[in-house]
């Protein structure tokens, strides 16, 4: 239960410093984006982040990962960092979050 407790506020810790991230293209931080898919983290605290990248090609594709390991290791009670890009399933508008529609003008 304590180990639970300690991973949820080391996974908010992380979200939050996540959501200081933007995509350079679309003015919005990458969590909100929904290219964050998965922020897995282990009993000594090392953190796996599985995201997608708005596209393939995108002109971000070499630094966005390195920026998101290297923003995701400043979080306070964070071992190790590793980030892995996955295009399956591909990123698409519907990932958006609430509040990044409503910022968009989808709502």
């Amino acid at each position: 239960m304590e180990n639970n407790v300690l991973k949820d506020i080391l996974k908010d810790r992380i979200i939050q410093r996540l959501k200081t991230i933007h995509d350079p293209e679309i003015p919005l931080n990458i969590y909100e984006l929904g290219l964050i898919y998965e922020i897995d983290i282990d009993e000594n605290c090392d953190v796996l982040i599985v995201m997608t990248l708005t596209a393939p090609n995108c002109p971000v594709a070499e630094s966005l990962p390195l920026e998101v390991e290297k923003t995701v290791k400043q979080t306070e009670g964070v071992n190790n960092v590793q980030v892995q890009i996955t295009f399956e399933p591909a990123w698409s508008m519907d990932k958006l979050s609430d509040e990044a529609k409503l910022e968009l003008g989808f709502l």
